[in-house]
């Protein structure tokens, strides 16, 4: 399995709320130091892109924008290209609403073509209700990403998939999920990496998301144990992923011991 560039999950696998993983700053160092080009993947879409790259940077990793692809901009880019002109009620805090607005999509708060659901701290009872009266008019419910929780400091908040679940059992529709486990997201990615897609590893905590993109891709995959996934819950998953490591401070040594190989 060769490795041409790196999809990397931030939450969980580089850093998990606002600690940093032991060694991950030196990992992408050494990505660096090599010439390997990497990606920040994160399905977290409670926040505009520049929020998470500053992130990144105040914790100490050496990255700029284009080190950084959130499921928000993958599922901007999909409306402009697959939806063009269409309509947008967006479910989404105000940071997000901002790259919303400068992207060019059209925004409204009656008669959408879409509705779009994102991870949204401000969500409330009204949101909820509008996305709901849209839904069941015939507007189309697309989401950012699938996932259930959200990791914190110290345990997991909800995010949106009970959302997702909600609105497809209220207005009986199935929602169009751009994030994670799309292989979408994985091909933006090998696009900004300037690699082909088969070449593409995905380092993940997450089998249901980080995991799943890879097998659908047909791509490698290393699984890290400093977030969501146990080594129980992968040996009842049934999943293989292509490695499986402590952490990502573990994988210098893994492409070094690749490279030897050769």
């Amino acid at each position: 399995m060769r490795i041409e560039g790196l999809m990397i999950d931030m939450d969980g696998t580089v850093y998990k709320g606002g600690n940093v993983i032991p060694g991950a700053p030196e990992f992408i160092g050494y990505l660096k130091d090599k010439g390997i080009p990497f990606v920040f993947l994160t399905n977290n879409s409670a926040y505009p892109r520049r929020h998470y790259l500053e992130k990144l940077q105040r914790m100490g990793f050496q990255v700029d924008m284009d080190n950084v692809l959130t499921s928000t901009v993958a599922t901007i880019r999909f409306i402009l290209d697959q939806r063009p002109g269409s309509k947008v009620y967006p479910i989404a805090s105000p940071g997000v609403m901002g790259d919303l607005e400068e992207s060019g999509i059209d925004i409204v708060d009656d008669d959408p073509d879409i509705v779009l659901l994102t991870f949204d701290r401000t969500i409330d009872y009204d949101k909820i209700n509008k996305g709901y009266r849209f839904i069941k008019n015939g507007a189309e419910l697309i989401a950012t990403h699938p996932d259930d929780l959200c990791p914190t400091e110290d345990d997991y908040d909800v995010d949106i998939g009970p959302f997702i679940r909600m609105f497809e059992g209220l207005c009986d529709v199935k929602a169009t999920v751009i994030g994670k486990p799309n292989a979408l997201m994985l091909r933006m990615a090998a696009s900004e990496m300037g690699i082909d897609p088969d070449g593409a590893v995905m380092v993940g905590d997450r089998l249901y998301t980080d995991m799943e993109m890879a097998v659908r891709a047909g791509t490698g995959s290393i699984l890290v144990l400093t977030g969501e996934t146990s080594k129980d819950d992968l040996e009842r998953s049934g999943m293989h992923p292509t490695w499986v490591l402590d952490s990502v401070a573990d994988i210098p040594a893994l492409i070094e011991g690749a490279r030897n190989q050769m």
